[in-house]
């Protein structure tokens, strides 16, 4: 599927550099850009009608355009949710180790720390003493 959506994006971008040419080689009323990037050469090779040829060919290119820009965004749509679905079901799944035995219970016995000052073996001042100044 990307193979596709790569020759669309590819066919896209010739189609769009299509369509700025064209756009660009048609006159305008005033004679500006058309005129200048060979207004004359495109009489010459289309005849009379060049207008009308180089028109019908926008109108064909635009509509080219959005079909493969709709195209490609409901394709890039498409990938993207197939794509989880597949990448999700890509790798097998995998029970969880169980957990190693316990250790011996002396191995792991918790610490314990003394609770009151005079246990650690410290003594608190006396309430009644006041610091000295």
């Amino acid at each position: 599927m990307s193979i596709l959506l790569g020759i669309l994006t590819v066919l896209l971008i010739f189609v769009s550099l299509f369509i700025v040419l064209v756009v660009l080689a048609q006159k305008s009323k005033d004679g500006g850009m058309g005129a200048a990037l060979g207004g004359g050469a495109a009489e010459a090779a289309f005849g009379a009608d060049t207008s009308n040829v180089l028109s019908k060919s926008t109108i064909y290119a635009a509509v080219i355009f959005f079909v493969l820009a709709f195209t490609l965004y409901l394709g890039r749509i498409y990938e993207r949710t197939h794509g989880n679905e597949a990448a999700n079901n890509a790798l097998p799944s995998i029970a969880a180790q169980p957990a190693p035995a316990a250790a011996p219970a002396a191995a792991t016995a918790p610490l314990t720390l003394p609770t009151t000052p005079a246990a650690a073996g410290v003594t608190a001042p006396a309430p009644d003493t006041a610091p000295a100044k």
